[in-house]
C-alpha cells in the first residue's frame, strides 16, 4: 500500500522529497499574520522556505525529511532560487 508521501508525488510530478537533510541554520521571522521559516540545509545553497501560523522550535542540527516544490523569488527586481516546503517531518 502506498504511503501519503508516495501518493502525493504521483498526484504532484513537480514535487521532490528528500529524507534526513540535515538543517545548518533555522530563522523565523513574522510576515502579517504568519510566522516565515526559512531553512538552510547542510550542502545546499537555495534555501528552503514555508509559513507556519506560529512559531515554532527550531530544527537546526536536526534531520528532516522535506517534500518541496523549485521556485524563484523576486526581491528589488533580482530573482533568487528557493525551494517551497509543502510537508515537513523531523527524521
Amino acid at each position: 500500500m502506498p504511503s501519503k508521501v508516495e501518493k502525493l508525488l504521483k498526484k504532484r510530478p513537480g514535487l521532490v522529497q528528500s529524507d534526513r537533510m540535515k538543517v545548518a541554520s533555522h530563522v523565523q521571522r513574522e510576515a502579517g499574520e504568519w510566522i516565515v521559516n526559512t531553512l538552510m540545509i547542510v550542502g545546499q545553497e537555495v534555501p528552503f522556505v514555508y509559513k507556519r501560523q506560529r512559531c515554532y522550535r527550531s530544527l537546526q542540527g536536526q534531520q528532516v525529511n522535506l517534500t518541496y516544490y523549485p521556485a524563484t523569488d523576486c526581491v528589488a527586481g533580482i530573482e533568487f532560487e528557493v525551494m517551497r516546503v509543502v510537508r515537513i517531518r523531523v527524521a
